[in-house]
């Protein structure tokens, strides 16, 4: 009877208005943290839920809610716990979550408790079948084999091709480096060095750095990598952007362009400082958001304080990002978004 095939139809359509509904929730809020702490926040939306990590110390959590904005009533469950020894066994940072060909994987870097240094830090791969990756096993498929040690390994598929890029330690200071991918753990070659520190903003805090690099797709086909820049204990640690256009060869240094300010930086205005380490996920209306950690106050440093906030982002009618400043998102552009 048509009833009865208008009932799925009908919750679907319920469900589905309750996440919008959920995320277009308290938008005057910006400014105010997801959780009390939470570095190198990563969300990924899938089949209507969010699943959220972030650094926690020896072991990777994760969160999942239908409602990012009450993400502080899901409980955290630990899937898994670094070793008392080996190369994975300290200093578990950064860990992302992805859904490649049916399977869930957990990219994440650590180091060797004997060797707690930027010489011994690598990115290693966790892989699940489970429908939901908060419950199952997760198997361990090991240390990514880059050319250098690095941090903050992040995966996208682009034009049917899946590539991998990490924040690797050259010399004295941290360069952005991406490679194509044979599978999930396994990268194959080349691996190409596509930006290093060039810019004063990107050299605070004494330090040369570029991390935690980003993808994001614009509306014309235009591929962007956010990245993290200057040391993390610096007050000016901001978002800087790559671009490359829609049909370039991703693994040809000639075709990225880095933008020569920050794109995100520190607000006086919002109260906001040192805004870094994001990530990028799309709500149930298909609008891009960025997640992203930050301190609260002035001189907060690299520490547990750094908290999760989440904002729209806007396209100009150029199909560039327009991420607005922390706690501010941008007003909605003529971008077809």
């Amino acid at each position: 009877m048509p009833t009865k095939h208008c009932r799925p139809m009908l919750a679907s359509l319920i469900f589905l208005l309750a996440s919008i509904q959920a995320l277009a929730a308290d938008t005057q809020d910006y400014a105010t943290p997801l959780l009390p702490s939470g570095a190198d926040p990563w969300v990924i939306r899938r089949d209507g839920v969010y699943y959220y990590t972030s650094t926690s110390g020896g072991r990777i959590e994760l969160r999942r809610t239908i409602d990012l904005w009450h993400l502080a009533d899901a409980a955290p469950v630990v899937v898994w716990r670094a070793p008392a020894s080996g190369p994975a066994s300290t200093a578990v940072w950064a860990p992302e979550l992805h859904y490649i060909e049916g399977k869930w994987y957990l990219y994440f870097t650590a180091a060797d408790v004997r060797h707690n240094d930027d010489a011994h830090r690598h990115v290693f791969v966790l892989e699940s079948a489970s429908p939901d990756p908060t419950q199952g096993h997760w198997v361990e498929r090991g240390m990514l084999k880059t050319a250098h040690t690095g941090i903050d390994g992040t995966v996208f598929q682009h034009a049917g091709r899946w590539y991998f890029v990490y924040s690797a330690y050259v010399g004295d200071h941290s360069d952005l480096v991406i490679a194509p991918m044979a599978n999930p753990w396994t990268l194959a070659a080349p691996q190409v060095d596509i930006a290093r520190p060039t810019y004063a903003w990107e050299m605070r805090g004494g330090r040369r750095i570029l991390e935690a690099p980003e993808f994001l797709q614009g509306p014309d086909g235009k591929v962007f990598l956010s990245y993290s820049a200057s040391a993390c204990w610096s007050d000016d640690y901001a978002l800087g952007l790559l671009h490359a256009d829609s049909g370039a060869d991703l693994l040809d240094p000639a075709s990225w362009r880095k933008s020569p300010r920050p794109s995100f930086a520190t607000s006086l205005r919002s109260g906001i400082y040192a805004p870094g380490h994001n990530g990028f996920f799309k709500g149930p209306d298909g609008r891009d958001w960025i997640i992203y950690h930050a301190n609260g106050g002035p001189d907060w440093k690299c520490t547990a304080r750094r908290a999760p906030r989440i904002q729209p982002i806007g396209w100009t009618a150029g199909g560039w990002p327009d991420f607005g400043e922390p706690g501010r998102p941008p007003a909605e552009r003529a971008s077809g978004r």
